[in-house]
């Protein structure tokens, strides 16, 4: 009479049994899946395909800071080497954005790779990518700072370099009011007044042309420039100031040679070279100018038999409002931008400006440039003129 509750209960138990191993499995499956997800994370849908495309760095990182995803950016800049963070600093980041749960931004002065000391600044952002991940973005702004302080120190220096003549014309402006009754002091004023005023101008127009340098279509239509027309424009324009100063000045030609650019800007830098000549050379010396091809390129070089130039002053001689001879250069009329103003214009024609020097030689300025085949002249005796190079 009992049989059948003894099976019921039998199947009961069974049942249970079933029941209970069959929720250990699936409890045990499911610990097994997030044991996988926590060792092998999958980055949310799309982040692979926007870190690919970021020209920045990107990287993913889960919750135990183990990068998931990086860009080839972030590889590039030595942010991510061997799938693991390089710099602490962002680790760090990474931590105070997952507990505080806010993005962040920050500037980091980081190393750019496992050897030597050179350093980037970055500019870093994190935020959280879901509820376990967090996502850093890395820049490198370091040439964006270093234009900020070249442009802090040129308006700095412009600032110091203008004060000098305006300062000079509002005193011999006074001197001129209280001299009007003596004719001689007032032309001894107004001479210095007139240089001040010239000086101020100089200054003035070579900011611009250094500007106008600086900008991305300087060289907008360049055209087939004859060598030897640039050196001579050059010597003519600073012959009546060597003859002042005492100094022989000698041309050669430019044999044939010919290069593609702005004539005028060329000249301009020619000329440069040469006043600079003459202005560090002293009287009876001598500066000549001379081209040559060498290389598939054309050499103008400046020599002088001037003071000559340190050698740590070497490498600072192109640089804004720089003078080897300070007290000269203000004598001269100098303004500093002269070099400048060529190293600018031979880089926008695609070439270099080297110097040689010796203290008590003499310097040597050489301008490299492409050189450029001429084309036949017409019937008309003109070469035809090209704009490409």
């Amino acid at each position: 009479m009992q049989s059948p509750w003894v099976v019921l209960a039998a199947v009961a138990l069974g049942a249970l049994m079933g029941a209970a191993f069959s929720s250990f499995v699936y409890l045990a499956f499911r610990r097994s899946e997030r044991v996988a997800n926590v060792a092998s994370p999958k980055v949310p849908d799309g982040v692979d395909q926007i870190l690919d495309a970021l020209e920045s760095a990107g990287i993913v990182l889960d919750p135990s800071a183990n990068v998931v995803k990086a860009s080839p950016g972030a590889v590039a800049m030595g942010l991510v080497r061997g799938g693991v963070l390089v710099h602490e600093e962002i680790d760090r980041l990474a931590v105070s954005v997952r507990s505080t749960g806010e993005r962040a931004v920050v500037e980091l002065d980081l190393g750019r790779g496992r050897f030597g000391e050179s350093n980037a600044m970055v500019r870093v952002r994190a935020a959280r990518l879901g509820t376990r991940f967090i996502l850093v973005l890395a820049e490198d702004i370091t040439e964006s700072k270093r234009l900020d302080e070249v442009r802090r120190d040129f308006i700095a220096n412009i600032s110091h370099e203008l004060k000098t003549p305006i300062g000079a014309v509002g005193l011999l402006a006074e001197a001129l009011q209280t001299a009007a009754d003596d004719p001689e002091q007032v032309r001894r004023f107004a001479t210095k007044m007139t240089a001040e005023a010239a000086r101020l101008a100089k200054i003035t127009a070579e900011i611009i042309e250094l500007s106008r340098l600086q900008a991305a279509d300087a060289l907008a239509r360049p055209e087939l420039i004859h060598v030897d027309h640039i050196v001579a424009a050059a010597i003519d324009q600073s012959r009546v100031v060597a003859e002042s100063a005492g100094v022989e000045l000698v041309g050669a030609g430019g044999k044939g040679l010919a290069v593609f650019g702005d004539e005028a800007l060329l000249t301009v830098a020619v000329h440069n070279l040469v006043t600079n000549a003459i202005a560090y050379s002293s009287p009876g010396g001598r500066v000549g100018v001379g081209a040559r091809a060498t290389d598939g390129a054309v050499e103008i070089a400046v020599t002088d038999q001037g003071i000559g130039i340190a050698d740590e002053d070497k490498e600072r001689v192109f640089e804004r409002f720089f003078r080897v001879d300070d007290a000269r250069s203000r004598r001269t009329g100098g303004t500093g931008l002269g070099l400048s103003i060529v190293k600018h214009t031979v880089q926008n024609h695609g070439g270099e400006v080297k110097v040689w020097s010796q203290l008590g030689r003499g310097s040597t300025f050489t301008i490299r440039l492409p050189q450029a085949a001429q084309e036949p002249t017409s019937s008309s005796g003109r070469s035809k003129r090209k704009v490409s190079r």
